[in-house]
């Protein structure tokens, strides 16, 4: 599809060099068989090279690509409205780029509104303590996160405050679909205090894609699912069982920065030799998981009853598996993970996500380019 937009701009804005060349005698322009002034070829010539900016702009990915076009398009129509007898077909081609001009442009709102969060999410944090974590600090945990820390190397490393990763993601949008939707998403987290802000670009086929955003702040969630990053799908907040689901999600994926297991706001409890319950609560939102690990201390899955849909009368059992673990930046973790439901009907694997890349302690926040450029 974008190759073949920009065939379309790339064909559209020659036609205007066209009417430059004939302005100033170079050429004919049979398809303009009105007269037409250096001053109407000057602006033929400009709103070409306009278009031909749209082009490179949109190559290179520049965020700001739907601006020049914006301006390309507006001079376009005007040359239109004044040869219309002529060049009244243009407006189709016109129509078509400014429905993908106003795609990009709601994409671009839609990024820079995740990347404002998160900025303020960063200048929010606080660095947690620089002493480096030791057998002492971890004693009074249950014996199995004693082990899982020891195991998983945090064990004579500072503390980490905040985390950021990306993802490849297959996921399904409801029990009976068959085949997997792809994605990419990214991922932040600061640790104190603990909160997350997640986007994800995936598409459903060749021509729709959605975008939607998670996050966790101040002990409540919030999710927004838009198609073609203009169409509202879903917009929830303000809502005590997605407080309490988004916080389930933030204490199942500690699993990637094991020392926040230390922080005030999470409790264990021992169950048995290989798992231990973490009870979190943070301003008001309380929530409860609990993770299962091999006799070496290797994280295996995390189980929680968590709600599934904010009108949900229940919750269902909601559990995270660990399908791959590897050493990432001197600390073992999940780098692949199923995630699935248990209803009543049977089991709903809706997710596997494979880590690409995550970063601790970040001096500047970074933004991948790839979540949301084709």
């Amino acid at each position: 599809m974008r190759i073949a937009l920009l065939i379309l701009i790339g064909i559209h804005g020659i036609i205007h060099l066209f009417g430059f060349l004939k302005a100033f005698g170079i050429s004919e322009f049979n398809a303009i068989s009105h007269p037409i002034s250096k001053t109407h070829g000057t602006l033929w010539l400009l709103t070409f090279i306009f278009f031909i900016i749209t082009v490179f702009f949109n190559l290179i990915h520049s965020d700001y690509w739907w601006l020049i076009g914006f301006l390309a398009v507006i001079a376009s129509q005007v040359l239109i409205f004044n040869y219309w007898s002529d060049a009244k077909f243009g407006t189709i081609a016109n129509l078509i780029i400014l429905l993908a001009l106003i795609l990009s442009y709601s994409s671009f709102n839609f990024k820079s509104k995740i990347v404002k969060e998160r900025e303020k999410l960063f200048e929010s944090s606080q660095s947690v303590s620089e002493k480096v974590i030791t057998k002492e600090t971890i004693s009074e945990l249950p014996s199995i996160i004693q082990k899982w820390l020891i195991n998983n190397g945090t064990i004579s490393k500072k503390p980490i405050y905040n985390v950021y990763l990306t993802q490849e993601l297959q996921l399904k949008l409801k029990p009976e679909q068959t085949t997997w939707n792809y994605g990419m998403a990214e991922q932040y987290f600061t640790i104190q205090p603990p909160a997350f802000n997640w986007n994800i670009n995936t598409e459903m086929n060749s021509i729709l894609s959605i975008v939607g955003r998670d996050k966790f702040v101040d002990g409540k969630g919030e999710m927004v699912i838009k198609l073609l990053s203009l169409i509202p799908v879903a917009n929830t907040k303000n809502n005590e069982k997605v407080n309490q689901a988004t916080l389930q999600r933030y204490l199942a994926e500690i699993v990637w920065f094991p020392s926040a297991s230390l922080n005030e706001y999470i409790k264990w409890e021992p169950i048995d030799d290989n798992s231990a319950r973490a009870i979190m609560e943070y301003k008001g939102t309380e929530g409860s998981g609990e993770f299962y690990f091999d006799n070496n201390g290797n994280f295996e899955r995390f189980v929680a009853m968590r709600y599934q849909d904010s009108n949900d009368d229940k919750p269902t059992k909601w559990t995270v598996t660990a399908t791959k673990t590897e050493e990432r930046n001197g600390i073992k973790i999940p780098i692949e993970c199923e995630a699935s439901w248990e209803f009543e009907s049977g089991k709903w694997t809706w997710l596997k996500l494979k880590i690409t890349d995550i970063q601790y302690n970040v001096n500047k926040m970074p933004v991948a380019n790839n979540v949301y450029k084709k």
